[in-house]
């Protein structure tokens, strides 16, 4: 499978290509107060076009179950590679409700596990889910870069499924223990990309570039992600430094940038009553959340607190905080970056 094709799966939805996100630029769009960084927001190119299904069944690793590509991007179909890894998807997970409320385990995977491209919502809170999914339906939960494919359909899917729909899914989801499924390592020079599918994807040609002050996260396994594998892994390679940097300000310990992460989110970060978990997962998507805080475009009922937290940070800082809480798998001591 051709790399430039890879993902192109994610959300099936080659036709709303948008234009180049330039690596070290920032992603355009009308509902912000400041720019944000293309890096968090990857955008298609206008040329992607998905790999064209021959009809053979795919297959990945430890699984006994096969789809064809066809069946892989049917957002009313949430492939479930690993059915002893998850309890029984009810039937809004699996499958969903036609026309317009999609397979909850086709874009967050059969286990909530999700991907850089959206989120990993295995183990959060019951009420957090639905509150999200409220938000999303009143327009209180929109992103910098409303363009991307994964919130178009996120809020045409909110505006359609019911109540009894939400409550099913967050109580499947919750009760799933969440999966460390990336690995932080600082480096300055990374494998060369480009955007496929919404997120970044490894060119494959021995090529390096510059990282910059990016973070770019990338799929170890392309073709077991793009099958939408809930097993699939990461590697977001961030700047050199900024784990710790990140730890200092999660620990509120630079003067007049933040508060400590803790008092909301719970002495260990996995937690505190609305406030959801935060270590261990996808830095792209909590990049994206604390822009879209900064820029006024979440503001929900508790939503709208995280405003004051992070109205200082420049995007140095955010990516910083970001790649120090990735690197932290719930319920470890500390930091556990690997150096390159």
């Amino acid at each position: 499978m051709k790399t430039r094709h890879f993902c192109a799966l994610v959300l099936g939805l080659a036709g709303l290509a948008l234009g180049p996100a330039g690596a070290q630029g920032t992603a355009g769009t009308a509902s912000q107060a400041t720019p944000v960084p293309a890096w968090a927001y990857p955008v298609n190119p206008k040329d992607f076009k998905p790999h064209p299904d021959d009809g053979s069944v795919r297959r990945v690793p430890g699984s006994t179950a096969g789809y064809t590509l066809s069946q892989t991007r049917d957002r009313f179909l949430a492939p479930d590679w690993h059915p002893a890894d998850h309890p029984l998807m009810p039937a809004v997970v699996a499958g969903g409700r036609k026309p317009d409320v999609y397979a909850c385990g086709y874009c967050h995977r059969a286990d909530g596990s999700g991907g850089p491209e959206n989120a990993n919502i295995a183990g959060l809170p019951e009420s957090y889910i639905a509150q999200q999914m409220r938000d999303f339906r009143s327009g209180a939960r929109r992103s910098s870069v409303p363009q991307r494919a994964p919130v178009m359909l996120k809020a045409t899917l909110a505006k359609a499924i019911t109540d009894e729909e939400i409550a099913i899914a967050a109580t499947y989801f919750a009760a799933i223990a969440p999966v460390w499924n990336v690995r932080v390592v600082e480096a300055e020079r990374v494998p060369a990309t480009s955007v496929a599918g919404w997120v970044h994807a490894d060119l494959k040609n021995g090529q390096t570039e510059a990282l910059g002050e990016r973070i770019l996260e990338i799929a170890d396994d392309p073709d077991s992600f793009e099958l939408r594998d809930a097993r699939a892994r990461f590697t977001a390679y961030v700047p050199p430094g900024s784990v710790r940097r990140g730890q200092a300000l999660v620990n509120g310990q630079v003067s007049g940038k933040t508060q400590a992460c803790a008092a909301c989110h719970g002495a260990d970060l996995r937690g505190l009553g609305v406030a959801p978990p935060i270590l261990g997962r996808s830095p792209s998507y909590m990049a994206r959340q604390l822009f879209d805080f900064q820029n006024g475009n979440r503001t929900g009922t508790h939503a709208i607190q995280m405003k004051p937290v992070v109205d200082k940070l420049t995007p140095a800082d955010i990516t910083d905080i970001v790649a120090y809480l990735a690197s932290v798998k719930p319920g470890s001591p500390g930091a556990v970056a690997v150096a390159q």
